[in-house]
């Protein structure tokens, strides 16, 4: 249960302002998130998927290194802003600058005819955006711990960033999937390259407007040593934290789960031939997952985060199971998989509320928890994990969900300067597979890791009672005596 007696530090302005942050932030990333970078790729700019599939997954290595090691920077870095703040007030720019170059290359290079051009250039405009959206992921993700020493006030900070990155951060693919459509059947004059590129205009501004606020309103009140840890002590401290490495070690070995995101993209756009249909597919789902926000707090005086983790990941796949089988027959009609569908929205938007500041919580957990036993604060580290299992998630699902479009039989093709697809006699079939079952099996296996979690219960309390006293005092010698803010 949440320690509800602690003084609140967050006024609701900033909590409002976190949320809106993150809700730009998530604007600009759905673009690059689930299928839409493949397609984008694929085809849109007519690169090969092999070549796709194998630079995506390049970087999704890197990454095991690049977001540590930035985590471990961020940990060294101390300013009288801090040490996430500065990074916050410095990243927007240039993420919406590379945000625009990474979706114009379309248009760029509109008279290339060399794929070697176009390849060279993804891996570029790829690597630079990815580069930034790092150096401003991380920091964000920090201050969700950082911004209070109140679980409470960590709580409604996450949740407000996981509700208005829902609603605003959501319109990114709500607007891009409508223009898809409209592009297609030739309602609006733009190609889909104009339209990719529109979008990635808006995020640029819009989004990154947004993202802004974090660096500008957000305080960090958790009292941090003034001894800098080195970079390599920071990015040795992950591996002394075992109730971060568990939770690092289930989301890897989930991470095929993320193939249903990639090839959802696929069913709508190749199986039904509608893409906007998702979004009617969704309304009650999003629903749901708003009213779910105000049940959050009840259901963590009933069940710890471990066992809510349980929860959602049985639970998707009993749901996941049945879904496959009953549309396994009438997965083209639409008929049948609006309501089925629907249904199985409901359910997994639930959960996906749920999990989407349950595990947040958890890394600010493991971070109490490694300032309980070693006195020192790891943010920069510790969330990097946090980014770095959501990027690998997304970079091997949608490396391999690429890797997989000819060996399932789909394929595009431009005949008389028109674009077709090109698909075998059981694509469909396989695509409705990964898109409604086979992901939620792989996923199920990460629960394995959090059978060992133990930073739950009287363990967790004792820590947070113990820290809220060394606090005071390190507090009073860092600032003279005037505490936390």
């Amino acid at each position: 249960m949440e320690d509800t007696k602690m003084k609140r530090y967050v006024s609701p302005r900033e909590t409002l302002a976190y949320g809106f942050a993150n809700s730009g932030q998530v604007f600009g990333y759905n673009l690059v998130a689930g299928g839409y970078l493949s397609m984008f790729f694929t085809k849109v700019f007519e690169i090969p998927p092999a070549a796709v599939s194998t630079m995506i997954l390049f970087l999704g290595i890197w990454d095991t290194v690049n977001d540590p090691l930035m985590g471990a920077v961020v940990d060294k870095t101390r300013t009288r802003y801090g040490k996430l703040r500065p990074y916050l007030l410095f990243v927007p720019l240039p993420l919406a600058v590379t945000t625009i170059l990474l979706f114009s290359g379309p248009l760029i290079l509109a008279d290339t005819k060399k794929t070697v051009i176009k390849i060279i250039y993804m891996y570029l405009s790829y690597f630079i955006w990815e580069f930034f959206y790092t150096i401003g992921d991380i920091p964000f993700w920090g201050m969700s711990a950082a911004i209070s020493p109140n679980p409470a006030d960590r709580t409604r900070c996450i949740s407000s960033a996981r509700f208005l990155s829902g609603i605003i951060g959501g319109l990114s693919t709500t607007i891009l999937v409508v223009l898809m459509d409209l592009s297609n059947n030739g309602v609006i004059a733009l190609s889909l390259a104009q339209v990719f590129c529109l979008m990635a205009v808006i995020a640029a501004t819009f989004g990154m407007a947004l993202f802004s606020l974090a660096g500008i309103f957000c305080k960090e009140r958790v009292v941090q040593t003034v001894k800098e840890p080195s970079v390599m002590e920071g990015f040795k401290v992950m591996f002394k934290n075992k109730p971060l490495l568990l939770i690092v070690s289930g989301n890897v070995i989930g991470t095929l789960g993320g193939l249903a995101g990639v090839f959802q993209t696929y069913y709508f756009a190749e199986v039904i031939n509608l893409n906007s249909l998702m979004l009617l597919l969704g309304l009650p789902g999003t629903l749901v997952g708003w009213a779910t926000y105000l049940i959050i707090p009840k259901l963590k005086k009933r069940f710890d985060n471990r066992r809510i983790v349980f929860l959602n990941g049985f639970t998707r796949l009993a749901v996941s199971t049945a879904v496959f089988l009953i549309g396994l027959k009438w997965y083209d009609r639409i008929a049948v998989v609006v309501p089925l569908l629907m249904l199985r929205n409901v359910v997994f938007s639930f959960f996906d509320t749920i999990n989407s500041v349950v595990p947040t919580e958890m890394i600010g957990d493991t971070i109490d928890y490694m300032e309980w036993k070693t006195g020192e604060r790891n943010e920069g580290v510790s969330f990097s994990v946090l980014t770095f299992v959501g990027k690998l998630t997304g970079s091997v699902s949608t490396s391999v969900a690429t890797a997989l479009l000819p060996v399932i039989g789909l394929a595009y093709t431009t005949v008389n300067g028109v674009q077709a697809t090109v698909k075998a006699p059981h694509t469909d079939i396989w695509i409705w597979a990964f898109f409604s079952f086979i992901p939620y099996v792989l996923s199920a296996l990460g629960l394995i890791p959090y059978i060992w979690y133990d930073l739950t219960g009287e363990k967790l309390s004792t820590i947070r009672r113990d820290l809220e006293e060394r606090r005071s005092t390190l507090s009073k010698q860092v600032s003279g005596g005037d505490g936390i803010e």
